[in-house]
C-alpha cells in the first residue's frame, strides 16, 4: 500500500506559526506536579514537569503490580499548540522515555486547566505485546 503526501509551501501553513507571539507563549500552565484524574488508572499515576531555562524536564510515576514505578527524568521539546477550536494558542511538550524493552512517546498539553497526555507505547523486546496509544487527564497538584 502506498500513501501520497501533499507537501505544502509556507503560504499553506497556519499563519499562527509565523506570528511572533506564538514563539513567546507562556509555559507557566505546564509546570508542576500533575495527578491522574482516574484513581483506578493502570497507566501513569502522576507527572512532574519542570522548567530549567529553555529546557523542560518530565518525569512520572506509573502504576505497577508491585507498587509505583518511577519513570526517569527526560528532556521534553516545546511545541506551539495551535487549537482549531476557539483559536487557542498555548505550549505543548513532547517527551520520549526509553525503557529498553519499550519506548513511551508522550505528548502533553493543558486544555481548560486539565493536563491532557497522549501516550504512544511501542514494545522493543519481541514479546509479542501489541503497541498501543492511550489518552489520560491530569489535575494540578502543585506548582513548581
Amino acid at each position: 500500500m502506498t500513501q501520497a503526501f501533499e507537501f505544502k509551501q509556507s503560504g499553506h501553513l497556519n499563519p499562527a506559526l509565523f506570528d511572533p507571539a506564538t514563539r513567546t507563549l507562556s509555559t507557566d500552565e505546564l509546570t508542576g506536579r500533575w495527578v491522574n484524574t482516574n484513581r483506578e488508572t493502570q497507566g501513569i499515576a502522576e507527572l512532574m514537569i519542570e522548567r530549567d531555562g529553555d529546557q523542560f524536564n518530565v518525569s512520572g510515576v506509573a502504576v505497577g503490580t508491585d507498587g509505583p514505578i518511577a519513570w526517569p527524568i527526560t528532556k521534553a521539546r516545546a511545541l506551539a499548540n495551535l487549537e482549531e477550536e476557539a483559536g487557542q494558542r498555548t505550549m505543548a511538550l513532547a517527551a520520549i522515555f526509553d525503557f529498553g524493552f519499550m519506548t513511551a512517546e508522550v505528548y502533553l498539553r493543558v486544555n481548560k486547566g486539565v493536563l491532557v497526555i497522549v501516550l504512544f507505547s511501542t514494545f522493543q523486546d519481541d514479546s509479542g505485546r501489541a503497541n498501543y496509544v492511550t489518552r489520560e487527564f491530569f489535575y494540578r497538584q502543585d506548582r513548581v
